[in-house]
């Protein structure tokens, strides 16, 4: 197990650097949307890079990791905006979110405004979701982008720190990348565990 994930950390990584920011800001545009993939998996090893091996820079890390999830999360307003909420709430359920979990996400939105979906940019499982409920009531969207980019930024930022900060004190892993990606991969594990109870189960 521990040489498939040290192959596995290595050609994520390697996959990483040569993807560039433009990667970056592709998963996390991804990950702003349905697909389940954790921002942690994304943002932490690219600032780890910055921090140790000067392929990327911290400030560019954490502006196409923003940006990225700026374009899912405003891809995901205009899908529900077109689709409006007869289609939603019907077809929901076949991709995990059940009825109640929109009505509830909706009354957030209509509720909280542009404040609701900047927290929710900070709160897992919510935070793929909250473009649906505000495409669906119609929110502004020049408040609804502003308040992802804020959101986004501020995320972005926490997990970018959270890496450099391992980079900086590479004791915490005793000198090595792949106890960093162990790391990672297990707080992404724990957070898709999160993402099933809370929208399988729920």
């Amino acid at each position: 197990m521990a040489g498939y994930l040290h192959q596995f950390s290595d050609w994520y990584l390697s996959v990483l650097g040569a993807g560039g920011y433009g990667l970056i800001a592709a998963l996390m545009a991804l990950e702003s949307t349905l697909v389940p993939l954790p921002s942690e998996l994304i943002v932490p090893p690219a600032a780890y890079m910055a921090q140790v091996g000067g392929q990327f820079s911290l400030a560019g890390v954490v502006v196409a990791g923003t940006l990225g999830s700026w374009l899912g999360a405003s891809l995901m307003y205009f899908a529900a905006r077109a689709l409006g909420r007869p289609l939603a709430m019907r077809f929901g359920p076949l991709v995990g979110v059940a009825t109640h979990k929109l009505e509830l996400a909706e009354r957030w939105a209509t509720r909280y405004g542009w404040a609701g979906v900047f927290f929710s940019r900070l709160l897992p499982v919510i935070r793929h979701l909250i473009g649906i409920p505000a495409g669906i009531v119609r929110m502004d969207f020049r408040w609804y982008a502003l308040a992802t980019l804020g959101g986004s930024f501020l995320w972005c930022s926490v997990l970018a720190w959270l890496g450099a900060s391992l980079g900086r004190h590479p004791e915490l892993l005793a000198g090595s990348l792949h106890r960093f990606m162990w790391l990672v991969m297990a707080c992404a594990a724990i957070l898709a565990a999160l993402y099933y109870w809370v929208v399988k189960r729920a």
